[in-house]
């Protein structure tokens, strides 16, 4: 199983094969996911790559970490769990009632 990275300040022009790419110097890929609004399709300037080990991954944060990448310093780090969007217990919204 890989290990998941984020990369944060990604260049809105770079695509899935661009950041492919510029990860394999460190190891490599086994997927890349670059964020996108909903609404246009446009890049949310953050994305997630998947590599193949975790020892490719530790490599990957030292030496892209902060590397220019389109004129943009990239942010890579280890990828958190999503959190819930909710607090389990707590209201949905909406009016409260006795």
């Amino acid at each position: 199983m890989g290990a998941k990275l984020y990369v944060g300040n990604l260049p809105f022009t770079a695509d899935e094969d661009a950041v492919r790419a510029f990860f394999s110097k460190a190891g490599a890929v086994q997927s890349v996911k670059i964020v996108t609004d909903p609404y246009n399709g446009r890049s949310k300037g953050f994305g997630f790559v998947e590599m193949e080990s975790e020892s490719e991954a530790l490599a990957a944060v030292d030496q892209l970490n902060g590397a220019d990448m389109l004129g943009r310093p990239l942010r890579v780090d280890r990828a958190r769990p999503r959190e819930p969007r909710y607090k389990p217990g707590a209201p949905m919204g909406g009016r409260e009632h006795d």
